[in-house]
C-alpha cells in the first residue's frame, strides 16, 4: 500500500506544535502523545491508527525527527506487533509500515507499507533518505525522503532490528539479533564494511557523543562499547538485567541502561578509558527509552509497563514527576 502524500486528514486536524515538546510513541494505544516542556503536560495526541489500514496502524514503535530551516518531519516505524517484552522470536510473515508526518502541525505526510516488520525508521543525517529495517527477511531499506521511491535494499544478517547513525554520520549500523553482531554500513556507498561480534540478541547500536556505539544485548544482559574509528569492542558492561536501551550523555559524561523488568534505570560514569557503575534509580514498570535536554540536565523516560513517562532530575539522579501517557509507551524524542 502506498498511500497519498498530504494526508492531513488521516491524522487528524491539523495542529499547531510551535514549542519545545517531547513526542511519546504509544505502541498499543497506537498514538504519540505530546508533551509540552514548559510544564510537562500533555497538551495534545497524534492518532496513528487509520480505518482501511489494516497492520499499518499498529504498534508504532520508534521514532525520529528531522529539522532542516522551519521543516521539521517525524518518521516512525510500525512493526505489527507488541515489541515491548524483547525482541525476539519474531512473527513470520507480519507486515510493517512507515509513516512520516509534519512534526508541527501533526499530519501524516506518507504512508508506506513494507513486506516485513520494521523496529524503527531513521532519516540520514542529511535528511534525504529513510532508512528502516526488515526483521524477517534480513535487509535494511533505503528510501528517498522526498519521493518516497526505494532507493536501495541492503542485505544484512539475520534479525535485523534498530539501524542507527554514528554522530557525525560517517557510519550505519545495524544490529542483527539472531547473528550476535553489528554490521557497519557506508552511507554513501550502500555496503557492508564491516561486522562486528557483540553479545546474545543485540538490538541496537545506541549512538555515542564520544566516538563509541552503544550495544544493548538483550539475552546476553550487556554493553558492548563499540570505537567507531577501529569498529573494536573496546569494552563489555555486564548488567545483570535485560536492557530497554542504552543512552548516552555527553554533558554529564554519564552512560544510562534502562532496566524493564525492575523499573529502573542504571548509570554509568567515566574512569579512565572505561566506564564503571555509578548508582541506580527508580523510573517505573518497563523502563524503556530515553531522551535527554540539550543541556544534559533533564531526562525523559519512557515506561511501557506504567503508561507513563518519569521526568528525571539528571544531577541528583531524583524523578520530578511521571506524566501519564498512552498505552505501552517506548519510542521517545524531544523537538525543541
Amino acid at each position: 500500500m502506498d498511500m497519498d502524500d498530504d494526508m492531513s486528514g488521516m491524522g487528524g486536524m491539523e495542529k499547531n506544535f510551535n514549542f519545545p515538546a517531547v513526542f511519546v510513541v504509544n505502541g498499543e494505544s497506537n498514538s504519540i502523545s505530546v508533551i509540552r516542556m514548559s510544564d510537562n503536560v500533555v497538551v495534545d495526541s497524534i492518532a496513528l491508527a487509520m480505518p482501511g489500514m489494516g497492520s499499518m496502524g499498529m504498534w508504532p514503535h520508534h521514532i525520529s525527527l528531522y529539522s532542516s530551516g522551519n521543516s521539521r518531519r517525524l518518521a516512525v516505524a510500525l512493526p505489527g506487533m507488541d515489541l515491548s517484552a524483547g525482541h525476539g522470536g519474531q512473527t513470520g510473515g507480519m507486515a510493517g509500515a512507515l509513516m512520516v508526518l509534519d512534526a508541527e502541525k501533526g499530519t501524516m505526510q506518507k504512508s508506506l507499507s513494507l513486506p516485513d516488520m520494521n523496529h524503527n525508521a531513521t532519516f540520514s543525517p542529511d535528511g534525504s533518505e529513510i532508512w528502516t529495517s526488515q526483521m524477517n527477511s534480513g535487509k535494511v531499506l533505503v528510501y528517498d525522503a522526498q519521493t518516497y521511491a526505494l532507493k536501495n535494499t541492503i542485505t544484512v544478517g539475520a534479525d535485523p532490528a534498530e539501524v542507527t547513525f554514528s554522530s557525525g554520520g560517517s557510519k550505519a549500523y545495524v544490529a542483527n539479533g539472531g547473528d550476535d553482531n553489528v554490521m557497519v554500513i557506508n552511507p554513501a556507498s550502500k555496503t557492508v564494511t564491516a561486522t562486528i561480534p557483540v553479545g546474545d540478541e543485540p538490538v541496537a547500536a545506541w549512538v555515542g557523543f564520544d566516538g563509541k556505539m552503544y550495544v544493548d544485548n538483550e539475552m546476553g544482559e550487556t554493553v558492548s562499547v563499540i570505537d567507531v574509528a577501529t569498529n573494536a569492542v573496546v569494552q563489555t558492561i555486564s548488567l545483570g538485567f535485560m536492557p530497554g536501551s542504552v543512552a548516552h550523555n555527553l554533558q554529564k559524561n554519564e552512560l544510562w541502561v534502562t532496566d524493564p523488568d525492575n523499573g529502573k534505570v542504571h548509570y554509568w560514569n567515566r574512569s579512565g578509558n572505561q566506564w564503571v557503575h555509578g548508582g541506580v534509580f527508580d523510573a517505573a514498570a518497563g523502563a524503556h527509552a530515553v531522551a535527554f535536554t540539550a543541556d544534559g540536565t533533564v531526562a525523559y523516560v519512557t515506561n511501557q509497563m506504567a503508561r507513563s513517562v518519569s521526568v528525571i532530575n539528571v544531577n541528583t539522579h531524583s524523578k520530578i514527576r511521571d506524566v501519564a501517557v498512552g498505552l505501552k509507551p517506548n519510542g521517545i524524542l524531544i523537538k525543541n
